[in-house]
């Protein structure tokens, strides 16, 4: 029997087990060796720490653009912090406190593809 998928604690994707990690699986925590190697920053928890300041500030089920985090925490150059932004929202999936739609419905982060929104968890 495969044991269940994880989230990686890095990017948010959930990942699966691999034949390679059958020795160490209740150890491993991210899905590549990047994001083993590439730590989470300051700047990693003050996008996630702005993604639920902008929720707090709107009504229950409003939803907000993770550019709107972006733009918050660098207004000049906020376009390369966009993968940054899905991330950290991703792991906020993760956590149980936020959800991320695409037309309105609730889809998996680690297959959402093009725009996306999010809400705090109803």
């Amino acid at each position: 029997m495969t044991p269940p998928n994880k989230i990686c604690r890095r990017c948010g994707r959930e990942f699966e087990y691999r034949k390679r990690w059958e020795r160490v699986w209740d150890q491993v925590a991210y899905c590549s060796e990047r994001c083993r190697k590439s730590r989470l920053t300051e700047l990693d928890r003050e996008l996630e720490r702005v993604v639920l300041e902008l929720l707090a500030e709107r009504a229950a089920g409003a939803t907000i653009c993770p550019s709107e985090a972006a733009r918050r925490v660098r207004p000049d150059d906020w376009r390369p912090l966009m993968e940054r932004t899905r991330e950290a929202a991703r792991r906020l999936v993760a956590e149980g406190k936020i959800e991320i739609t695409q037309r309105g419905r609730v889809v998996d982060p680690s297959r959402a593809r093009g725009p996306i929104r999010l809400r705090r968890v109803r």
